[in-house]
C-alpha cells in the first residue's frame, strides 16, 4: 500500500514537472514569436492600380525606376512615376499570349516571353509604339518558363524538358537575337521534372556565367552551371506530383539564397514550401517559421529582408527567411523590388500593389 502511494506520488511529480516544462516552453515559443513580430519594420501594402489584364505574372523594375508589367491577351504596361499612372498597349499579333516574362531595361526597353506554345519573345525599344519578334518557335510541347539578365547584354531563358533536357536560349546582345543551347549544354530531367511559370522567377542568372534555377513536378531539385558544368542538388520540398516543388528563387548574393513554392492546389499548405540556403545551393535548411501558404514568388528588400507572395497571402521576414509573418491575406502571383524603397506586386484580376517600407529600415 505504501508503494502503492509513493509510486502515485511520484507519477503526479513527473506530470507535474512535465506540465511546467510545457508551460515555460509555450511561454518561450510565444515569446520568441512576439519579438521576431516586433522586428517587423513599419508597413504599409495597398493596391495601386488596375490593370486591363486579367491575370499578370510578369513584373520587373528597371534601372530608371520605370515598372513594367505582362500577362493575359498579350497586354502590357508600364509607369514611370511610381505607379500613378500607367501606359497599356496589346503586343500586335499576340492578343492570346500570355506574357509570364518580362525584362526592363528602361522606359524605352523591354522584353516579353510567353508560357506556352507557339513560344514568342518580342522587344520594344521605344517604350512599346512598336514590338519586333526576335524568337519563334512552334515545335509541339515547347514551353518557356522564365527568363533573366546578368547585365544589358548577356541573359538566359529556361523552358520545360524537350526530348529529357530542359530547353534553354542565351543571348548576348541584349536580347536582339536568341540562341538555343547546344543538346551536349543542356541540363538533364528526371521523368516528370518541370519548372513552373507562376512568375517566371524559377531561374537566375548571375555574374561569371553563373545559372541557377529550381524544379518541381515528381522531383524538385536546384540546378547550378558553373564551370562550364552543370550541378544538382536536392530541394527539402514538398514534391511528388505535377502540382508540387520550387515556383521562384532570389540569392542576395551567389552563396545565400532562398526558394519557395508548394502545392498551388492547396494553398494553405505551409509543409515545404520554403528553404534557405548558405553555400550556393549544395544545402538547404527548412525555416523555422515557414510562409503561410504556397507562395510563387519570393524576393530580397534588403539582406535581411524578404517577402514572399501568392493566392493566398503575402508575409514578410526580417531576419534573413528564417521566420516568416502574414501581412496580409490579399495574394499575387509575383513581387519584384529595386532597392528598399520600390516594392511592387501584382496578380489576378490585374491588381498591382506597392508594399511601402517605414523608416525604420534607414541605413540597412
Amino acid at each position: 500500500m505504501k508503494m502503492m502511494a509513493q509510486s502515485r506520488w511520484q507519477e503526479m511529480v513527473a506530470i507535474r514537472s512535465c506540465l511546467k516544462r510545457s508551460a515555460c516552453l509555450l511561454l518561450l515559443l510565444l515569446f520568441t514569436v512576439a519579438g521576431n513580430t516586433q522586428s517587423l519594420p513599419d508597413f504599409s501594402l495597398k493596391t495601386i492600380a488596375t490593370a486591363p489584364i486579367k491575370s499578370i505574372r510578369g513584373l520587373s523594375i528597371a534601372a530608371d525606376q520605370s515598372v513594367w508589367v505582362s500577362g493575359t491577351g498579350g497586354m502590357v504596361g508600364y509607369s514611370t512615376n511610381h505607379g500613378k499612372d500607367w501606359q497599356w498597349m496589346q503586343v500586335t499579333g499576340c492578343d492570346s499570349c500570355d506574357w509570364r516574362s518580362i525584362k526592363a531595361f528602361s522606359r524605352h526597353k523591354a522584353i516579353v516571353m510567353n508560357a506556352g506554345a507557339p513560344a514568342h519573345i518580342f522587344l520594344t525599344e521605344n517604350g512599346g509604339k512598336s514590338w519586333q519578334r526576335v524568337y519563334f518557335d512552334d515545335t509541339q510541347g515547347i514551353f518557356f518558363d522564365g527568363l533573366s539578365f546578368v547585365n544589358n547584354q548577356e541573359g538566359v531563358a529556361i523552358g520545360d524538358p524537350m526530348q529529357g533536357k530542359f530547353a534553354m536560349l542565351h543571348t548576348v546582345n541584349g536580347g536582339k537575337s536568341w540562341t538555343p543551347r547546344k543538346p551536349a549544354a543542356l541540363p538533364e530531367a528526371n521523368p516528370g521534372e518541370a519548372l513552373f511559370a507562376a512568375s517566371g522567377t524559377g531561374i537566375l542568372a548571375l555574374p561569371g556565367e553563373a545559372v541557377y534555377f529550381a524544379t518541381g513536378g515528381t522531383t524538385s531539385r536546384f540546378f547550378r552551371w558553373q564551370q562550364k558544368a552543370w550541378h544538382t542538388y536536392p530541394l527539402p520540398l514538398i514534391q511528388g506530383e505535377s502540382t508540387t516543388g520550387a515556383f521562384s528563387i532570389a540569392f542576395r548574393d551567389a552563396q545565400h539564397g532562398i526558394t519557395v513554392g508548394g502545392n498551388y492546389q492547396n494553398d494553405a499548405l505551409r509543409t515545404g514550401n520554403c528553404a534557405l540556403t548558405h553555400d550556393g545551393g549544395i544545402s538547404w535548411a527548412i525555416p523555422a517559421v515557414s510562409p503561410h501558404g504556397y507562395r510563387s514568388c519570393v524576393a530580397y528588400i534588403t539582406p535581411q529582408l524578404l517577402v514572399a507572395t501568392g493566392p493566398s497571402g503575402t508575409d514578410l521576414s526580417a531576419d534573413g527567411g528564417k521566420h516568416w509573418y502574414n501581412i496580409s491575406k490579399e495574394g499575387f502571383h509575383v513581387v519584384q523590388t529595386k532597392e528598399k524603397s520600390y516594392v511592387y506586386l501584382a496578380g489576378a484580376g490585374g491588381r498591382i500593389a506597392k508594399l511601402v517600407i517605414g523608416k525604420s529600415l534607414a541605413g540597412q
